[in-house]
């Protein structure tokens, strides 16, 4: 099953690694902006995932990528106290995400970019962040989760 959640998380960061998702930022990509993308992908990764999956495998996933999150952190060299700290901000960071964008789908594009710029620092372009997240939502809806557990060489949106 491990193997199955690092594919997921694996995945996960293949999209976060999008190159135009950090050229449409104004200022230089920084740690903080690839978790905020982390966080954003995985927001609506649940959204759409967890009605049709059991709630213990959605919250597996979750906890194993959380912990992901969490080891990344020890090896960028933060000490304990600022990874707890750390930890907390994200955590809280991510339920902001999934309340803000729970009703995506039924809101206006001006709203998303709302909600979106509430999150992405500094966004060059928040269209075009609406069109990725709308453009990303469509691609989980086409994949099922187990589409996920495997490890996809491209993901492309």
């Amino acid at each position: 099953m491990n193997e199955q959640y690092l594919n997921i998380y694996n995945n996960l960061i293949k999209l976060t690694r999008n190159k135009y998702l950090y050229l449409n930022l104004d200022n230089k990509e920084i740690f903080s902006d690839r978790i905020i993308f982390l966080l954003l992908h995985l927001s609506f990764f649940f959204k759409i995932y967890k009605s049709n999956n059991p709630k213990d495998k959605i919250q597996e996933i979750y906890d194993f990528i959380f912990n992901q999150i969490e080891l990344s952190i020890r090896e960028i060299g933060y000490g304990d106290v600022s990874i707890n700290k750390n930890m907390k901000k994200y955590v809280n960071f991510f339920y902001d995400i999934v309340l803000n964008i729970d009703n995506w789908d039924n809101i206006k594009d001006e709203e998303k970019a709302i909600i979106l710029t509430k999150f992405i620092n500094k966004p060059r372009n928040i269209s075009f962040f609406t069109n990725y997240f709308d453009k990303l939502i469509t691609f989980y809806k086409i994949n099922t989760l187990n589409y996920f557990t495997k490890d996809i060489e491209e993901l492309k949106i």
